[in-house]
């Protein structure tokens, strides 16, 4: 038999009703909790700002050494390069028409002091025949100017044999000053241009290598800096020696070295604008040579008690710097800064931070500006699975 309509209407109710309980209930998502970053206070430490230079080493002492007499060179008494010592022998011209000289020059004042002592004979002789009036006193005027022409032709044979004594020790060329000594410009067998006039012969040049100067330019705002702290008892770059630089070379990370300022000139380079500093490092081992390149650390303030935060903390907004921070309430907040130096990878915060600030140091990219967070204090051991987490 045909099923009827009411009884479709029942079975299809029944299809629907079952259909409705085989259905679980949604469940409802919740909330993910609140990201956890890393939070800490800033550093306060006393420190110093430092301003960089760029600069060279140049020698104390450099000299060239030339001869004072003429002469055939006949030996050379170093190596080229090596480390000599004040008054080490370093070159010697041919002495024999020196010594040749020498030996004439005393053999005149040997002449000259035999006719002084003739005529200091002869002239007390003629003191006493004058008295008797044995003699005119125009014979006794004349031995007396014999007697000085006699002491005086002494005194200039005596001249001419330290002129000639002076001549050969001048043959031997010695270091004047200690240092590290170039290659030689001239081989022996050549002859040897002396004296004082722009034409001489230059040998070799020496340059001393400790201690050893570094020279450097700083402009003209910094130099008034400078001054005007000094001008207010706070000198951090004195002319007398008591300012300290630190200086790193071309292949160091670290200004490891440590010096002090000595020098600073009296004119304000017109072209540039800047003036010369220079300071003084010892240099025992004679790494730093002349001419080589370095970066010199001044101290460009006097000490004072700064705010440092992790430099990793720091964001940057176009031109604005940024820390974010973390207030009582667990909400991320943006603070403005002005930066200052880096010290051991911390920042120097001039300005925009208070000292009780908890700054977010790490999961910064978690925390986002007006959202709550879970903080954690840095070095604080983290919660372990099953403790109870303080509500937000």
């Amino acid at each position: 038999m045909p099923t009827s309509t009411p009884v479709r209407a029942a079975l299809l109710a029944a299809l629907i009703l079952m259909a409705g309980c085989s259905q679980s209930p949604q469940k409802q998502t919740a909330a993910p909790p609140p990201p956890a970053v890393t939070v800490a206070k800033p550093t306060k430490r006393v420190v110093v700002d430092q301003d960089e230079y760029v600069g060279r080493f140049v020698a104390v002492d450099s000299v060239e050494v030339r001869a004072r007499v003429s002469g055939y060179l006949d030996r050379i008494d170093f190596t080229d390069g090596q480390m000599v010592k004040q008054g080490d022998l370093l070159f010697t011209l041919d002495k024999r028409p020196y010594q040749t000289a020498l030996d004439q020059a005393v053999g005149n004042l040997e002449q000259a002091r035999a006719n002084l002592a003739f005529a200091e004979t002869d002239l007390a002789r003629g003191a006493q025949l004058v008295r008797e009036r044995t003699i005119t006193e125009q014979t006794f005027d004349q031995r007396t100017q014999a007697k000085r022409v006699a002491d005086a032709t002494v005194r200039a044979r005596e001249a001419a044999v330290a002129s000639a004594r002076l001549d050969l020790d001048f043959t031997e060329l010695r270091a004047p000053v200690a240092g590290r000594i170039g290659d030689r410009r001239v081989s022996p067998g050549n002859l040897v241009t002396g004296g004082t006039t722009g034409n001489t012969s230059m040998l070799a040049t020496i340059v001393s290598m400790d201690p050893i100067r570094f020279e450097f330019t700083f402009d003209e705002a910094s130099y008034l800096r400078y001054e005007r702290l000094a001008q207010g008892g706070r000198d951090v770059t004195s002319r007398e020696g008591s300012g300290i630089v630190s200086l790193k070379l071309l292949d160091e990370s670290d200004f490891q070295h440590q010096g002090r300022m000595d020098f600073v000139d009296n004119v304000i380079d017109r072209s540039s604008g800047t003036i010369r500093g220079r300071a003084v490092f010892s240099n025992p081992d004679g790494v730093f040579t002349p001419g080589m390149f370095g970066r010199v650390r001044v101290p460009g303030s006097p000490s004072y008690m700064a705010v440092l935060v992790p430099d990793a903390a720091i964001g940057t907004e176009q031109a604005r710097k940024y820390v974010l921070v973390v207030d009582a309430d667990n909400v991320v907040r943006i603070k403005y800064v002005t930066l200052g130096q880096v010290f051991d990878n911390l920042r120097v915060i001039k300005s925009g931070l208070g000292e009780d600030d908890r700054v977010v140091v790490n999961g910064l990219m978690r925390a986002r500006p007006n959202q709550k967070v879970t903080p954690q204090e840095e070095g604080a051991p983290p919660p372990t699975p099953g403790t109870p987490q303080a509500k937000n």
